[in-house]
């Protein structure tokens, strides 16, 4: 099945991360689902069910960027290991307790713990595979969060209907803290198992000591503050179509309750392709040029919202399509801008801080997350749903430009270096 050693620890590592990151969400997804049992059983008002949100999406995005750096110290393996275990233990007692405080507490221990399973399993994976197919893997591998959520939401709502909203907990830990054991065991490093991969011009997890910077010094790497504004463009525009799609489809589209759930799923499905293709495409086409490959992509999700928006009033095939595409366009780059690149960038000119520029790239996009309601509920206010459309859109734009001013940066960079070479051999 395997033809050598590599190729079946590649497999089992990439497996892995695959399992335990989608499992961060079966702790993620039931508050959402429970959120109507907590209103009406324990008369927690809806202002407060608000908050309880924030104190899961705070943390999450905050503590990736300040704690980013113990993936660089501690090693991968111990760090997402013990985060998903951190996150297990908090969330198992979630349904036995009936207090607010109690519940913002555990969920800001959950927000903490997870916030740093994505940047160390990023740095791990990224060092098991050769440059050449870098992007590949990181877009299949970027699936696992579309399909955590589903699968998250799924359990949630079987053993909410089965037995009852404290039941939703419970059972999720037990897996997650399961996966938190096998990657403490098996989610090594290539320099752990002393093996070298081939076509790697640059090991993440060399034997150097972690790169001592603080977070305002992160910012100071070549590129990495672009690629963070991207990423927030994006996830902001995500968020509100997740958030948002179904009202505008019932309000303004006049769809049934029943076709706007259905269809809200498309710009969902489109994500899961897009970030399953994404990666091949650049690797393929736009070799050692992944910068540009991903701001045109950026560039087509704006114009597939804008060809949606303009020919919303020309039925549901054309709504579909349209929005299909930019899900592909808007999903697809996430793994990429916010896993593989940044992955590169904290190891550029010597670093060993890949953790820490995942971290604070994903945990800058983070935010936008937790800022997309308030923002697109003020633009709608005022402006309507055009307001929103053309808000989602102006923001692809602003994304676009970020990386392409990364990839400026970029050439810059490597002409200079060209000339040096030139330099020397004169």
């Amino acid at each position: 099945m395997f033809s050598s050693p590599l190729q079946r620890s590649q497999t089992v590592i990439f497996l892995l991360g695959w399992l335990a990151y989608a499992s961060t969400y079966l702790l993620r997804k039931p508050l959402g689902v429970v959120k109507t049992d907590l209103e009406e059983s324990l008369s927690i008002p809806k202002t407060q069910l608000g908050w309880l949100d924030t104190a899961l999406l705070l943390p999450y995005a905050v503590m990736q960027m300040l704690l980013g750096p113990l993936g660089d110290k501690f090693g991968p393996r111990k760090t997402f290991g013990a985060c998903l275990f951190l996150s297990a233990l908090s969330m198992a007692s979630f349904g036995h307790w009936s207090n607010f405080w109690i519940f913002f507490v555990l969920l800001f221990i959950n927000g903490t713990a997870q916030a740093q399973c994505w940047p160390n399993c990023i740095k791990c994976l990224g060092s098991w595979y050769p440059d050449s197919v870098r992007n590949s893997m990181f877009g299949m591998f970027g699936t696992c969060a579309f399909a955590g959520g589903i699968m998250g939401t799924s359990l949630a709502v079987y053993l909410q209907t089965s037995y009852s909203w404290r039941s939703a907990f419970f059972l999720p830990s037990i897996i997650v803290a399961i996966l938190g054991v096998l990657v403490l065991m098996f989610f090594t490093t290539p320099e752990e198992q002393n093996v070298d991969i081939p076509g790697k011009t640059q090991n993440a997890t060399s034997s150097k000591a972690a790169t001592n910077s603080s977070w305002l010094q992160m910012w100071k790497i070549p590129m990495l503050a672009e690629v963070a504004v991207a990423v927030f463009c994006l996830k902001v525009v995500r968020y509100c179509m997740y958030m948002w799609l179904p009202m505008y489809l019932l309000n303004a589209l006049k769809y049934t309750k029943a076709q706007a759930g259905m269809f809200s799923t498309t710009f969902e499905v489109g994500g899961v392709l897009g970030s399953a293709l994404i990666g091949i495409v650049i690797d393929r086409y736009f070799k050692g040029r992944s910068l540009a490959g991903t701001s045109y992509s950026i560039i087509l999700s704006a114009a597939s919202l804008l060809a949606f928006y303009l020919t919303s009033s020309w039925g549901i095939v054309f709504n579909t399509v349209f929005m299909f595409l930019a899900g592909v366009f808007n999903c697809g780059p996430d793994s990429i801008l916010g896993g593989s690149i940044p992955n590169e960038l904290g190891e550029m000119d010597g670093r060993n801080a890949a953790a820490a520029a995942v971290g604070l790239v994903n945990g800058f996009g983070s935010v936008g997350t937790f800022l997309e309601g308030p923002i697109i509920g003020l633009i709608s206010a005022h402006y309507g749903w055009s307001g929103m459309f053309y808000l989602m859109i102006g923001l692809s734009v602003v994304g676009a430009l970020a990386v392409l001013r990364a990839l400026s940066i970029y050439n810059q960079r490597q002409s200079s270096k060209i000339s040096l070479e030139m330099e020397d051999i004169a």
